[in-house]
C-alpha cells in the first residue's frame, strides 16, 4: 500500500511514522530506535547500540552544521553525515517491512535552523541517495499532527511546549486561511532542566535515602520516572509523588516561566505538549494554571513530531483536504469552552462560487542551499542494527521516552 514516511531524529531516540496515501490522514508509528551510531572494527556502522568509548556517536542531529566533527575511532565524521546515515538506515528498515519505498520523506529539524544548516542536511541526505525529502521544523510537525487529530479551525493559534531528554523549546504557530502553519515565535531553552535532569533529581533522592554505600543506576531512575504512580520504588527505596514533585518544582516553574514569556502577546487556542518529558503530570498542571487555554497531550507525546512529519509528507503529495466552512453564529462566546458554542446560522452552500476550495498547499520546506557534494566515506551499505535479531519487533523496552 502506497505510503509516505516521517523520521524524527532526536538526541536519544529516532522515531519513524508512516501515513497511507489511500487511507485515513492519521499516521502510525513504524519504528523507534536509539539514536546511536557505532563504528565497528570492520569500518562499518551499526545502529542502536552503544559500543566502546570513542567509537559511538549520539546527539549528532542537533549539531548539524557544526564545524567540529565527531571522532569515531580513526574517522572524523561531520554531524550531518551521521544524521543522514541514520535516516538512511531507518528508511531501509521501513522499506523492508512495507515491501516498497515511501513516495515521499519528511525529516524534522529544530525550528531555529537557518538556510545553512538545512542546506547541509539536504546535501548529506542526497549523498546517501535520499533525494525526495522535505525538511519540517519540529513545532510545525507537532501542529500538523494535532490538526489531523482535532481538525482545528482555520487561523487557529497553537503554542507548542516541547520537552525531551536533552532539549526544551517553546513555540507559537498559526494556521492561516490557506491551511498552512507558520512559525510566529520560537525560543530554545539553554539553561533549563530537561528529562535527563529530572532523572538525576530522582537519583539524588534515592541516594540520599540509601547513604553513601547505596547503589542505584540512572537507568533505574529513568524507568521509575516513566512509571510514576502515587509512589515508586527504586533500589528498595520508596519515593512518593509529592516528594518528587517538590524536588522538580523549581525546574518546572523555570520552564513554564520561559514558555509564558515566549508567548508574548499571543493568545493561543491550545498548548500542545510534545516530548517524553511531558509525561510528568506536574508539567501539565503547572501550565494549566499559567495559561488561559486548553493544555493538550497525546498518550505518547514523544511520538507527536514523527506522526506530524508523516502527515506533512502526505500534504506535500496530495495537498490539503477541503474542510467544511465553520457555521455562522450571532452569539459572541468564549470559543475555548465547547459547551457554550451555539451555531445559529446556515451552512454555506458548497456549490457557491464564494466558497470555492482553497488553492493547493505549497510545500513545507524551502529551497535547499546548494553546497559542494561531500563524498560519504563510510560503507553505508553495511549499516545494520546492533544487538537485534532479524525479524524482531520494532519497539524496545526504552521506547516510551522521548529522544529529543
Amino acid at each position: 500500500m502506497a505510503y509516505v514516511l516521517g523520521v524524527d531524529v532526536g538526541t536519544t531516540r529516532t522515531t519513524a511514522a508512516v501515513c497511507r496515501l489511500d487511507g485515513a490522514r492519521d499516521a502510525e508509528i513504524a519504528l523507534v530506535v536509539p539514536s546511536l551510531l557505532q563504528l565497528t572494527d570492520a569500518g562499518t556502522f551499526s545502529v542502536g547500540d552503544r559500543g566502546a568509548p570513542g567509537w559511538t556517536a549520539s546527539g549528532f542531529a542537533r549539531r548539524v552544521g557544526d564545524a567540529v566533527p565527531f571522532s569515531l575511532g580513526p574517522e572524523m565524521c561531520p554531524a550531518e553525515e551521521l544524521t543522514a546515515l541514520l535516516v538512511m538506515w531507518v528508511v531501509g528498515e521501513v522499506v523492508a517491512r512495507e515491501g516498497e519505498k515511501p513516495r515521499h520523506l519528511a525529516v524534522s529539524h529544530p525550528a531555529g535552523w537557518g538556510p545553512y544548516r538545512r542546506g547541509q542536511l539536504y546535501a548529506a541526505l542526497r549523498a546517501v541517495g535520499l533525494h525526495d525529502v522535505t525538511l519540517v521544523p519540529e513545532p510545525l510537525a507537532a501542529a500538523e499532527n494535532h490538526a489531523v487529530r482535532a481538525r482545528v479551525v482555520p487561523e487557529a493559534t497553537l503554542a507548542v511546549f516541547s520537552l525531551g531528554s536533552h532539549a526544551f523549546s517553546a513555540s507559537v504557530v498559526r494556521r492561516a486561511q490557506n491551511r498552512t502553519f507558520e512559525l510566529v515565535n520560537h525560543v530554545e531553552g539553554v539553561d533549563h532542566h530537561t528529562g535527563a535532569d529530572f532523572d538525576d533529581l530522582l537519583l539524588g533522592l534515592v541516594r540520599g535515602r540509601l547513604g553513601k554505600d547505596g547503589r542505584v543506576s540512572a537507568a533505574e531512575c529513568e524507568a521509575a520516572k516513566r512509571a510514576f504512580g502515587p509512589s515508586v520504588v527504586v533500589s528498595g527505596v520508596e519515593i512518593t509523588r509529592d516528594e518528587f514533585v517538590d524536588e522538580v518544582r523549581p525546574s518546572v516553574d523555570h520552564l513554564v516561566g520561559t514558555f509564558v514569556r515566549a508567548l508574548g502577546p499571543a493568545q493561543p487556542d491550545a498548548v500542545l505538549l510534545v516530548g517524553g518529558g511531558c509525561r510528568l503530570t506536574v508539567i501539565g498542571d503547572a501550565l494549566s494554571s499559567s495559561v488561559d487555554c486548553r493544555v493538550l497531550a497525546e498518550a505518547a507525546p514523544e511520538h507527536s513530531v514523527a506522526k506530524g512529519l508523516a502527515v506533512a509528507a502526505r500534504l506535500v503529495l496530495l495537498g490539503p483536504e477541503v474542510e467544511p466552512e465553520p457555521l455562522e453564529t450571532s452569539v459572541l462566546v468564549h470559543t475555548r469552552e465547547a459547551s457554550l458554542r451555539f451555531p445559529v446560522g446556515e451552512v454555506p452552500n458548497p456549490d457557491d462560487d464564494e466558497f470555492s476550495a482553497p488553492p493547493p498547499r505549497p510545500p513545507v520546506d524551502v529551497s535547499p542551499l546548494e553546497l559542494p557534494p561531500r563524498r560519504v566515506k563510510r560503507v553505508t551499505s553495511a549499516l545494520k542494527p546492533a544487538g537485534r535479531r532479524a525479524g524482531s519487533g520494532s519497539r524496545s523496552r526504552d521506547d516510551d521516552e522521548d529522544g529529543r
